[in-house]
């Protein structure tokens, strides 16, 4: 296949159920950039299949992890993908148009993003289009340096593209709680590090709201089962972002009274 002037930068820990469907549709680009913290599985066999470029860092966070992996870009477009993303064809003929046109004037591009959990596409509850920007020009871009909810930011024009970017989102409820607990630790350590507070009624409050936003209000009730699913684990994880938070506030205060 003919590859075009696009690098690819992924970050992967255990990924052995989705990393060969990511490469597989991103096989047309000149250089892929892979990122690893510490994977046990099969990820790292199955990259080393696709003659990806492939580094082992210890895990900072996702925005610092995926700023090192575009760093090592080099070729004049990158594209950011997760693990679990895939490029349709049609998706891939656009950004093939684009990366091999000197005449591109945008500096990056945004896409809708597909969002399947436990084999549904989710079109509520703000899950669809859920428009992200991911690929750029290769000096026009950078990643937050948030530790999770992290995004890229572009320094130019961005254009929106109607072609999607598929994610397939993780549907083993053992694994969304494991996830929900770390993410919410890294979320209430980065608004903590903000300055922010809480308690555990704001934590319930904030839960109770997130659920009745999501499965009322933005309309996650019409996608069946998965939608309450959804709505209760994102209430959930809301929950306990704000609970952590509220106890890293109480054990830092505890700690500066004794100091005194």
């Amino acid at each position: 296949m003919e590859k075009v002037p696009l690098s690819v930068a992924i970050i992967t820990r255990n990924e052995e159920e989705n990393i060969r469907a990511c490469l597989e549709s991103v096989s047309f680009a000149g250089q892929i950039i892979i990122i690893d913290s510490g994977s046990t599985d099969k990820t790292l066999e199955i990259v080393a299949e696709f003659g990806c470029e492939i580094y082992s860092e210890e895990w900072r966070g996702f925005g610092p992890q995926k700023q090192s992996a575009i760093k090592k870009c080099r070729l004049p477009w990158i594209l950011v993908l997760d693990a679990d993303e895939r490029i349709p064809s049609q998706t891939a003929e656009i950004i093939k148009k684009i990366v091999t046109d000197p005449q591109t004037p945008e500096a990056g591009f945004s896409f809708p993003r597909k969002n399947y959990f436990q084999e549904r596409w989710i079109k509520h509850a703000g899950w669809w289009p859920d428009r992200i920007v991911r690929l750029f020009q290769k000096d026009a871009g950078r990643i937050t340096s948030a530790t999770v909810h992290e995004a890229v930011e572009v320094e130019g024009v961005v254009g929106a593209l109607a072609f999607p970017i598929e994610h397939f989102t993780e549907s083993s409820l053992t694994k969304i709680l494991q996830k929900i607990d770390k993410y919410s630790t890294m979320g209430a350590y980065e608004s903590y590090k903000e300055g922010k507070s809480s308690s555990i009624f704001s934590a319930f409050t904030r839960a109770f709201f997130t659920f009745i936003q999501n499965y009322f209000l933005r309309l996650g009730l019409l996608d069946g089962k998965q939608g309450l699913t959804l709505a209760v684990t994102d209430s959930v994880n809301k929950f306990f972002k704000y609970a952590k938070l509220s106890e890293l506030v109480r054990i830092n205060r505890g700690r500066e009274k004794i100091n005194e």
